[in-house]
Order: C-alpha cells, then sequence, then structure tokens
C-alpha cells in the first residue's frame, strides 16, 4: 500500500461510508434496546392489571406479527443469526437472494415486529435481531459505496453482525469472538481490521447513548480451587444436556411446523401464542419477554423466580420460536440458565448461589449455541468478573461436550441451513442469478 492510495478520495469516500455504517449501527441497536425496554414494560403494566389478558393479547398479538412477517416482511423469521449465515453461505453468484435478506426494509421489519412482539408477551430477545440488523446495515451501505465483492461477500456481513453483539450487550470482546467463532468457519487477515473498526465505532455510539452499563450490573462471585471446582462438572454436564436438548427441540420443532405453517399460517401462531400464555400464568408471569428481571434477580439473590420458572421458560421460548415470528433466543436462554442456576444453588451447600447461576448460565447458553468460548467470555462481560475467568472456560467446554452427546449440529448452523433450502425451494429461478432489474436494489 504506497502513500498515494491513502490520499485517494475513492478510498477515504469509502471508509467515511464503512465508519458511518458502523455509526449507524450502534445507534440503532441502542434506540433498538431502548424499545425493547420500553415495549416489555408497557406489555408487563398490562399484565399486572389482569394477569389473564395475555390469554387474548399474546395469541392475537402473535398471529398479527406473523401474518404481517409473510405478507410485508419475509425473510424475518426467527432470530436472525441464521439468515447472517445463510448469506455467508451463499454463493457469489447468489447476489439477489443475499440483498434480499440483508435489505433496510429487512432490518425495519425485524425492529418493528420483534418489539411487537415484546409488547404481546412473546418469549424472545433483541440480541439475535441486532445481529441481522447490523448485518443488514453494513451490507446495504457498502453496497451503494461500490465495496469490492468479497467485502461484500463476507467481511462488512461479519463485521455488522459481530458490531450489533457488541453493541447489544456492550460486550465489544463477545462480538468479535462471536463472530470468528459462528458465524466466520475461518478468519482472514483482511476481515480483522474491518471487524475490529465496526465493533469499536458501533460500541462507542451505542455506549454514548446508553452509558458505559455492565448488562447484569457487576458480580464479585469466585470459586475457591479445590473444593468449590467439584461443582463444575456437574453444572457443565446438566447445563450442556438441557441446552442441547432446547437446541435439538427447536431445530426439529422447526422442520416440523414448516409445512403446517405454510398450510395454517394463522392457526399455528394462534396455538403457540395459548401455549406462551398458559406458561406465562402459570409461572406467575415471570416467563414473558427477554427474561432479563428474572435473571438479573437471580444473579443478586434478591427475587426467586420459582422451582419451575427453568422449564416453564424453555416451554415459552420453543412456542415463540415456532410460530414463526421474529424474535432470539440469547437473551431467553441466558435467563433460562440463571433460572437453572438458581434451582442448582439450592441443592449444593458450597460454593456461593452468584457463583453456581453463573455457572449454569455458561453451561446452559453453551450447550444451547455451542459456541464455548463465546459463551464464557460474554457472560464475563456482561457480569464484568474476571475471577471466574477460569471456571468458566473449564465449564463451557463441559457443556459444550455434553450438548454434542445431544445435539449434533450447531443450532445456528442447522436453521441456517434449513433457510437456504426454504429461499431455494421458494425462488428457483433467481437462486442461481440476479433477478433482472433488481441490480440496484439493495
Amino acid at each position: 500500500m504506497t502513500f498515494r492510495s491513502y490520499l485517494s478520495p475513492h478510498k477515504w469516500k469509502a471508509q467515511l461510508v464503512f465508519w458511518g455504517g458502523a455509526i449507524l449501527v450502534g445507534l440503532v441497536s441502542a434506540l433498538f434496546a431502548l424499545g425493547s425496554e420500553q415495549a416489555y414494560n408497557l406489555f408487563n403494566r398490562m399484565e399486572s392489571q389482569a394477569s389473564w389478558l395475555p390469554l387474548i393479547i399474546t395469541p392475537a398479538g402473535l398471529v398479527l406479527i406473523a401474518w404481517l412477517t409473510r405478507r410485508y416482511f419475509p425473510g424475518t423469521q426467527g432470530s436472525g443469526i441464521p439468515q447472517a449465515i445463510a448469506a455467508l453461505e451463499m454463493r457469489p453468484q447468489m447476489h439477489y437472494l443475499r440483498r434480499s435478506i440483508l435489505s433496510l426494509r429487512i432490518a425495519f421489519g425485524k425492529i418493528f415486529l420483534t418489539l411487537l412482539g415484546l409488547l404481546c408477551g412473546a418469549s424472545i430477545g433483541r440480541e439475535g435481531p441486532t445481529v441481522h440488523i447490523g448485518a443488514a446495515i453494513m451490507y446495504t451501505v457498502g453496497h451503494y459505496a461500490h465495496f469490492p465483492r468479497h467485502y461484500l461477500d463476507k467481511s462488512l456481513i461479519i463485521a455488522g453482525g459481530a458490531a450489533g453483539i457488541a453493541a447489544a450487550f456492550n460486550t465489544p470482546l463477545a462480538g468479535i469472538v462471536f463472530a470468528i467463532e459462528e458465524m466466520a468457519r475461518s478468519f482472514e487477515e483482511r476481515t480483522s481490521g474491518t471487524l475490529l473498526t465496526a465493533v469499536v465505532i458501533a460500541g462507542i455510539t451505542a455506549m454514548g447513548i446508553l452509558g458505559n452499563y455492565t448488562y447484569f450490573g457487576t458480580s464479585h462471585a469466585s470459586l475457591q480451587l479445590g473444593s468449590g471446582w467439584i461443582i463444575i462438572p456437574v453444572v457443565g454436564i446438566t447445563g450442556g444436556l438441557l441446552g442441547g436438548l432446547f437446541a435439538r427441540t427447536l431445530v426439529s420443532g422447526s422442520r416440523w411446523v414448516a409445512p403446517h405453517l405454510s398450510r395454517h399460517p394463522l392457526l399455528i401462531p394462534a396455538l403457540c401464542g395459548l401455549v406462551v400464555a398458559l406458561a406465562g400464568i402459570l409461572s406467575g408471569g415471570t416467563i414473558y419477554g427477554t427474561g432479563y428481571p428474572e435473571a438479573q434477580a437471580a444473579l443478586s439473590g434478591e427475587g426467586e423466580a420459582g422451582l419451575l420458572f427453568p422449564a416453564f421458560k424453555i416451554i415459552a421460548t420453543v412456542a415463540s420460536y415456532l410460530s414463526g415470528i421474529p424474535g432470539g433466543i440469547f437473551a431467553p436462554s441466558l435467563a433460562t440458565g440463571a433460572g437453572l442456576g438458581a434451582v442448582m444453588a439450592e441443592l449444593f451447600s458450597g460454593p456461593g448461589m452468584q457463583a453456581i447461576v453463573i455457572l449454569t448460565m455458561v453451561a446452559y447458553f453453551t450447550g444451547v449455541v455451542q459456541t464455548p468460548i463465546t459463551a464464557f467470555v460474554i457472560v464475563m462481560e456482561m457480569t464484568d468478573n474476571h475471577t471466574m475467568l477460569l471456571p468458566l472456560m473449564a465449564t463451557a467446554f463441559i457443556a459444550y461436550g455434553a450438548s454434542r452427546l445431544v445435539c449434533h449440529e450447531p443450532i445456528y448452523r442447522s436453521l441456517a441451513q434449513g433457510f437456504l433450502d426454504r429461499l431455494r425451494a421458494e425462488e428457483p429461478n433467481t437462486a442461481g442469478t440476479d433477478k433482472p432489474g433488481n441490480s440496484g436494489r439493495a
């Protein structure tokens, strides 16, 4: 790279557009976080007035969201991470399909419909959708700035997804690790600068709006070397197996429900909404939304969601996902892990409750997503606890091995492959080439 090339107006234009895209990812992620909190709080106020109200609101809301999704925003269903991975897996000539799932229209639909889902009490999170939104924003700005093809096909999608995770959780390191471990099967040197720049800019932007916060506050829990470590294999195996079973249920359920959703696009969401509402009533209203308050209460020891909270949260999350509405599983899985940890803490009197909750959260989350490094890094950053690094690492890798016994393929890879298969089946004439007349649309 010569000095003259650094002075190129075209190069600086591209860089400014890229930085603007990263700032936009951080801004949208922060506003999405604030909107999600407001949507859940509004539902919570309605539910506190009448606990039976979700029997009406949740099924009707899921039906409306499913109809809007199929009618106006196809491709926004589910977490959004499978869509980002599917875009990375597409062949270079599949430009039209890639642009169709990474457009600004899809990003807007993802935000609007996820907020609507939280307003209806669905057990969903915003973090997975934020990955999709970040990838869509970065891909779109790169397309209009005429970035080189290899940046559009790989680098910008990975960078946008990583920036989304970093801004959503205020966990920059976890965003980078997640991009490498989950979204990219290989990490190229030319990708590293793009990835790091996007994460830093998006993270700073989000921090400027939300403040320099820690997602679950600061934890001072620790685990004594020796007797305290006896809990690690127990927690790792238990959380890993349950997380793996949840992932397998979600993947198998998605394949089973797909043809039924095609034939009954409104009936299935209505039934799923009814299941969520019933689980909410039986759990005392603890399973709605992301599960953030329940997870934080379990970590602090100031609240008690109940022994059956993990089971009801799993049921509500599966039902919400199978309804076909947009929404992620990151936050609900962390909440389930925290609830499971609170239950296990009742069985072991040695280690402190907070330490067991953190370890179980890592174990269950690892079992679900099968990305052990991302799991222990993200929980370490979310709790601002570095003293638990080695126990978290050990728990994550034990949980990963246990999860692989019951779920042989990572959940996001399986869902991404299913999404790709459906795209190819629905658009057989556009799967291999650009659709005429759409070359300029993102």
